[in-house]
């Protein structure tokens, strides 16, 4: 029979062996232990002292060349867009602060902002798509025009109303009223002038309106080129997804670079990465222009560079993400008054009575900087 000593005996042997493994545990394997312990606390105190004095060196070099940035911006970006009109466009989130100095940037190169679109949260949301979608078909000149989805079709409504005009479109208007939209809704109305013919200005409202766009300025009929402000951050709406959000985005940009022309999408480095809306658009190889370091001065810059070369060329993809051609435009592009005053050369389009027809000109020269030859 099992007694009390026997209880004690197994008692007094379980805590002799903890006293017996606290005393090995305490003396042999403390040194080698605690010794590991701080050779790797070292390793990494040391390895984030070097990132520190990288982090920190970097902010110096980039405030540097920001610095340098500022100094040569004069030489760098003169007469790059003499006598062209801007529009500036300002995605859900994107930062007022870039915009503003961008707009700076695009005068600071020769050009004139002629006016501000801010795209709404409701233009992205896909359940408003029905809307849209009726919206574009209401106003159009021709609802033939237009094809694609929802948000291809509203992109080329209000690229074709910014469009710096070619050519009087009430000039095709007399027989205007049969193919007007079957709508009677004052929104149908809109792309309707007093005489019956195409209003870019009434267009425009109608999206305003719609509470698909704000707009500042009177940019109807005046854009030569286009800057797409991405949202800051890779952000979205709240609510909605961001791969979805981007994706509209770009459709709606592909749309204004197809009608007006030269076209850049200046964002930050998260909008380069993920489901970011550069990070989309160079994935699908855009033919627009994409700069992901647009947030810092010499950022701005390149945007502006980006967009000289648009003029002429398919957009190339700029600053540090993936999928970048360079860090800018290589060569640089060159201002607008040289190469224009290579062609004043040429012959001068006259109309079939041998008069000069100085409006063509005007017009020619438009379209060569939408259609980039």
């Amino acid at each position: 029979m099992i007694d009390f000593r026997y209880h004690l005996v197994s008692i007094v042997a379980v805590f002799l062996a903890l006293t017996v493994g606290l005393v090995l545990g305490t003396t042999m394997l403390q040194d080698p232990l605690l010794n590991t312990l701080q050779s790797e606390t070292a390793d990494l105190r040391s390895q984030s002292e070097e990132l520190r004095a990288e982090r920190d060196a970097a902010d110096q070099v980039n405030a540097g060349a920001d610095r340098m940035a500022e100094a040569v911006s004069d030489d760098t970006l003169s007469g790059l867009l003499t006598d062209l009109g801007v529009v500036v466009v300002s995605a859900p989130g994107a930062d007022t602060e870039t915009a503003d100095a961008l707009a700076g940037r695009v005068e600071q190169a020769g050009g004139e902002v002629v006016g501000r679109v801010q795209i709404s949260d409701a233009f992205l949301d896909g359940g408003n798509a029905t809307f849209v979608d009726e919206l574009a078909l209401q106003i159009t000149r021709d609802p033939r025009d237009l094809s694609g989805s929802p948000h291809e079709k509203a992109g080329a409504e209000i690229g074709r109303a910014l469009a710096a005009s070619e050519e009087d479109p009430s000039g095709e208007g007399g027989s205007g009223d049969e193919e007007a939209s079957p709508s009677e809704s004052p929104s149908a109305q809109a792309g309707e002038g007093g005489d019956g013919g195409y209003d870019p200005a009434a267009v425009l409202e109608a999206f305003t309106e719609g509470g698909l766009i704000t707009v500042e300025g009177d940019p109807a009929e005046s854009a030569d080129a286009v800057v797409v402000l991405a949202p800051s951050g890779g952000s979205s709406p709240e609510g909605q997804d961001p791969q979805t959000a981007n994706a509209v985005l770009n459709t709606i940009t592909t749309a204004l670079h197809r009608e007006v022309g030269a076209t850049v999408v200046a964002g930050d480095g998260p909008s380069a990465r993920g489901e970011g809306m550069l990070a989309q658009a160079r994935a699908a190889e855009a033919a627009f222009a994409t700069v992901d370091v647009a947030s810092r001065p010499m950022g701005e810059v390149i945007t502006i560079l980006a967009l000289a070369e648009n003029l002429k060329e398919a957009g190339g993809a700029y600053g540090i993400g993936e999928g970048v051609a360079g860090f800018l435009p290589d060569p640089l592009p060159e201002p607008r008054e040289d190469s224009e005053d290579s062609s004043d050369a040429s012959p001068e389009p006259t109309g079939s009575d041998g008069a000069s027809d100085a409006g063509g000109g005007t017009d020619e020269a438009r379209r060569t900087v939408r259609d980039g030859e």
